[in-house]
């Protein structure tokens, strides 16, 4: 990428046009920042809510294909079946933005995580089979990352595009510490268990936990020591 990065460099740029950005940004610093953010409510809770995302999202990726060969289903059921989650998400994130764009983005965040959990107990209380296995993976799949242009959009929202891809970088670290709880520990329970069941279940109730997160979150700017 360093070559096309070199590409957008303009080296005609004048000492004038420099000084003049500098002049203009001018603001609060990074602690600053960074304390606003961490000191706003609905921030944090944004932050724990895509924790979730990423702890469920994980879980799938990593572990459904080991439940599938466990409930003793042929193999290309986990391809397809994994197939099917990334081919549903093109879908569920146009949707998502889609419905971002006309609704409240919190309140469509709270509707995503608990068709979520909807979803898990549906397909953990009904017979597993190849089918409801694509059934499910399926309609998992709108549900998958339309999380991402709402959580987004919403920090955005809070603080501006100045420090935006800064305070999302933080909490998309949240999501993937959630991937990497889920991973690790999908494995040691079923290590001690033999089975999934705690996990599918346990992945239920985060999913309603979200929601309850997401509803107290309002999409609206957090002024920033006065300067916004």
């Amino acid at each position: 990428m360093l070559p096309l990065v070199y590409g957008l460099v303009d080296g005609k740029t004048s000492n004038d046009k420099k000084t003049k950005v500098t002049s203009e940004d001018k603001g609060e610093t990074l602690t600053e920042v960074l304390n606003h953010a961490f000191n706003s409510k609905h921030f944090v809770l944004l932050v724990c809510g895509f924790f979730i995302c990423g702890f469920h999202v994980n879980f799938i990726v990593s572990h459904l294909p080991a439940f599938i060969s466990d409930m003793s289903l042929p193999g290309n059921v986990a391809t397809t079946a994994l197939a099917l989650v990334g081919f549903a998400n093109i879908f569920g994130v146009a949707i998502a933005g889609r419905l971002g764009d006309k609704y409240s983005k919190s309140d469509v965040l709270v509707v995503l995580y608990s068709l979520r959990a909807i979803v898990f107990t549906i397909y953990i209380l009904t017979p597993i089979t190849a089918s409801s296995t694509m059934i499910f993976t399926f309609t998992l799949g709108l549900l998958w990352l339309g999380t991402v242009p709402l959580t987004s959009g919403l920090v955005a929202t809070f603080f501006g595009p100045k420090y935006m891809s800064m305070l999302y970088g933080i909490v998309f670290f949240g999501h993937q510490l959630g991937g990497f709880f889920s991973s690790w520990l999908g494995g040691r329970i079923y290590d001690f268990t033999g089975n999934y069941d705690i996990m599918w279940w346990f992945s239920v109730f985060l999913g309603v936990f979200a929601a309850l997160l997401h509803y107290p979150i309002k999409d609206k700017a957090i002024i920033l020591f006065g300067s916004r």
